[in-house]
């Protein structure tokens, strides 16, 4: 789990009465989009005994659950768990496990059709992942994604990759073509990755949305998702429950209540589109 991730939950947790090395001790690892790294550090946080187990992402989680059926665990940032077999339904999660998820499967079309108003010239979209930490392998989205497509006249491809040459390699070929955008899927790799895929993005005049705030801060033309600041400090609370003695299986799998929409009008200007004025006073925030 990274720092910015691990402070909403850390405060969280004190307005709760828990302190780090006072009444708690929180070990954190952070696997860095990649599946083996996640592994090896879930047996590792598993052969301490915690008394909870906090999971960011659904491959962390996954890895976690293949260690353990017993140390309770809540995770967030998870898309799809009971297609991840994480757990038994949203209401009723059951075993040791429950959490927060991130976005629902309608959030495909969304992240297309906002692409679209912002860039009207996206003719053809690749929606970028990685097979090995996208949700469903990548197929969580697709067929809404796909959908989408079809009802704006946007082609629709899928582009998976594995590796800063591989997200090179993609990039590249639609800078070739015009009319060309890229819908960059919620994702632990293409999080850790967002360096290359912006600047690659910008490089070759590639509008692009993005599921995460990060990316559009970090100078990504716009992004929409759930606010994952929030999901992290509500966390605290079901972490606070299970701490006391509450039962995962007793605590519903809970939805976003709180999403932010990311506009880069520096990013807009470089790629030469005018933001439309109804986008902008849709933008929770917007980034000179």
């Amino acid at each position: 789990m990274r720092k910015q991730h691990s402070r909403p939950f850390c405060k969280g947790l004190g307005g709760l009465g828990w302190t780090d090395d006072r009444n708690l001790r929180i070990d954190l690892r952070w696997g860095a989009g990649q599946a083996e790294r996640m592994q090896e550090f879930a047996r590792e946080l598993v052969a301490l005994r915690p008394d909870m187990i906090l999971a960011n992402t659904t491959p962390a989680t996954k890895a976690l659950h293949r260690e353990t059926r017993t140390i309770p665990k809540v995770f967030v940032i998870v898309s799809d768990p009971v297609g991840a077999g994480l757990v038994a339904s949203l209401p009723q999660p059951g075993a040791n496990i429950t959490g927060f998820i991130n976005v629902e499967t309608a959030m495909g079309g969304k992240w297309l059709e906002l692409l679209k108003e912002m860039a009207p010239s996206v003719r053809r979209a690749a929606i970028m992942f990685n097979p090995d930490t996208a949700p469903g392998g990548g197929s969580y989205f697709l067929g809404a994604i796909e959908a989408a497509a079809r009802s704006f006249g946007v082609e629709a491809i899928t582009a998976a990759v594995r590796s800063d040459g591989e997200i090179e390699t993609v990039i590249n070929e639609l800078g070739r073509e015009p009319g060309s955008g890229l819908v960059v899927m919620t994702d632990s790799f293409t999080v850790v990755h967002r360096g290359s895929i912006i600047s690659l993005a910008a490089r070759n005049s590639v509008p692009a949305i993005y599921a995460e705030a990060i990316s559009s801060r970090d100078g990504g033309l716009m992004s929409y998702g759930a606010n994952s600041q929030d999901m992290f400090a509500r966390a605290a609370s079901y972490a606070d429950r299970i701490l006391q003695g509450a039962k995962p299986a007793d605590l519903p799998v809970q939805t976003p209540i709180k999403f932010e929409m990311v506009i880069n009008l520096k990013t807009a200007r470089a790629l030469g589109l005018a933001v439309p004025p109804t986008l902008l006073a849709r933008a929770d925030e917007v980034i000179e």
